[in-house]
C-alpha cells in the first residue's frame, strides 16, 4: 500500500499569512494537492480542512506541520490530537521546527515513536509550568502594585463642573436622570453615581 504524504496549515485568521508554512511544506516536497488549510482559531478542532484530512489519512500515511502549534493553542488537546492521529490512526507525524517530533519508522522499529511522544510530553510539561508561573508572576506583581498604591481599572472621569446645575435640575424633577447623563455625554449610571458620590462629599 503506497503511502500518502499530507500537509497541514493554520493560521489563526484571515489576515495572517499561511507562505512560509506553505513554503516549508514544498521544501519537504509535500504535494499542493495534499495540504489542507484552515483560516481560523486553533480554539477547537471544529475546523472543515483539518477534519477532512482525518478523515482521509490512513495507516502508514504521514501528516507534515510546520510547528507544532498548528495543531493548537492548548497542549493538552495537541497531546489528546497527537494519540488519536498516531496510536489511533497509526498515521506518522512531522513537526519541521522540531526534528524530534518525527514518527516515521521503519519495520517494528518505534524509536521514533517513543522519542516524540516523550518530547511531547516534555513540552507539555514545560508549557504548563510556563503558564503557571507567568500566572503567579502576573499576581505577584498586581499585589506589589497594590501595596504601592496602584489602582486597576478605568481612571474614573472627574465630574465636569456643568454637572452641578444639571444635577439641580434632576432634583427639581426637571429632567430625568437620562436627561441629565444624556447633556453631560455619559452614562445613566455614572450620573447617578456622581449624585452619590456628591451627597457623600458635601
Amino acid at each position: 500500500m503506497t503511502k500518502v504524504v499530507y500537509g497541514y496549515v493554520r493560521v489563526s485568521t484571515k489576515e495572517q499569512c499561511e507562505d512560509r508554512q506553505l513554503m516549508a511544506l514544498d521544501e519537504f516536497g509535500v504535494e499542493r494537492e495534499n495540504i489542507y488549510m484552515d483560516k481560523l482559531s486553533g480554539k477547537d478542532f471544529n475546523r472543515p480542512s483539518y477534519r477532512r484530512l482525518m478523515r482521509r489519512a490512513k495507516e502508514g500515511d504521514v501528516i507534515v506541520i510546520k510547528s507544532i502549534d498548528r495543531l493548537g493553542r492548548n497542549y493538552e488537546e495537541i497531546q489528546n490530537q497527537w494519540r488519536i492521529i498516531t496510536k489511533e490512526k497509526n498515521v506518522d507525524i512531522v513537526v519541521l521546527d522540531m526534528p524530534l517530533l518525527d514518527t516515521r519508522r521503519s519495520g517494528h522499529d518505534l524509536t521514533g515513536v517513543f522519542v516524540a511522544d516523550l518530547v511531547l510530553q516534555i513540552l507539555s510539561y514545560v508549557a504548563q509550568t510556563e503558564r503557571e508561573n507567568t500566572r503567579q508572576r502576573q499576581m505577584e506583581g498586581i499585589v506589589a502594585a497594590r501595596r504601592r498604591g496602584v489602582r486597576f481599572g478605568r481612571a474614573r472621569r472627574n465630574i465636569p463642573s456643568s454637572f452641578y446645575g444639571i444635577k439641580r435640575k434632576w432634583e427639581k424633577g426637571e429632567i430625568t436622570s437620562r436627561e441629565a447623563a444624556q447633556r453631560l455625554g455619559v452614562a445613566q449610571d455614572t450620573f447617578l453615581r456622581w449624585t452619590r458620590e456628591d451627597a457623600e462629599a458635601g
